[in-house]
Parts: structure tokens; sequence; C-alpha cells
């Protein structure tokens, strides 16, 4: 099963391996910036080092799962999120279930005021 926190190479954006386009995937930075990053990096000094890590990368890091490509902006950016920083991404999360709850308890609340039968079953099945 694949994990949403993995790293993988993003062949499908890809221009050489699909390296820089799964780091940008990764992080949720646009491609071109991490293309062009690798490139001055490469070129101010690291020249050996930027290339053998970037066939390293290529070599152990598995291909981005095919069901992974169809996923929504929303839910790729959520995965982003949390693997970034997680503890945000729980936080976020129980605010909106206490947002979503708070929600509820007030419709039962509305229903139940106008609806004493409805308000006794309720009542029952606690």
């Amino acid at each position: 099963m694949p994990r949403h926190t993995k790293f993988y190479l993003d062949k499908r954006n890809a221009k050489w391996l699909g390296v820089c386009s799964g780091i940008a995937d990764y992080t949720g930075l646009d491609a071109t910036i991490v293309r062009v990053s690798a490139v001055i990096l490469t070129l101010i000094g690291g020249f050996p080092w930027t290339l053998i890590a970037y066939w390293i990368t290529a070599w152990i890091a598995s291909d981005k799962p095919l069901e992974f490509e169809d996923m929504s902006r929303e839910d790729r950016k959520f995965w982003q999120g949390v693997r970034a920083k997680p503890g945000n991404t729980v936080r976020d999360v129980r605010s909106r279930f206490r947002d979503i709850d708070r929600r509820l308890s007030d419709l039962e609340v509305y229903y139940t005021s106008h609806n004493r039968r409805l308000a006794d079953e309720i009542d029952s099945l606690r």
C-alpha cells in the first residue's frame, strides 16, 4: 500500500528523471523553482555532489503510484501539510471536527426543541 508521506519520483511532470518534480510535489514548491535552484546550486560549486545526489535519489526512490495521480488539489495540499507540519495538520483537523460537532449539536437542539417525541427518542438512545 503506497504511503502519502513517502517521497516519490514524479515521472509525469519530469524533465529528466523526476527528482526535482518529486521534490516539488513532496514540499509543495513550484517545480520550476526546484529545478532552477538545483542548477544554481550545481553551478556555484556543488558540481559533482549535486549530480551524484540526483542520480542516487533517482536510483533509490520509487515512482509515484498511479492512484496518487488523480488526487484533487485540496488532497495534495493536505498531504503536503502532513509532511511539512504534522502537528499543525492534526490541530486543523481537530478544529474542523469540533466545528462540525458544534453545528450538529445546534441542529439537534433546534429539531428536538420543536419536537418533544423526537427529543424523547434521542434521550432513550443515550
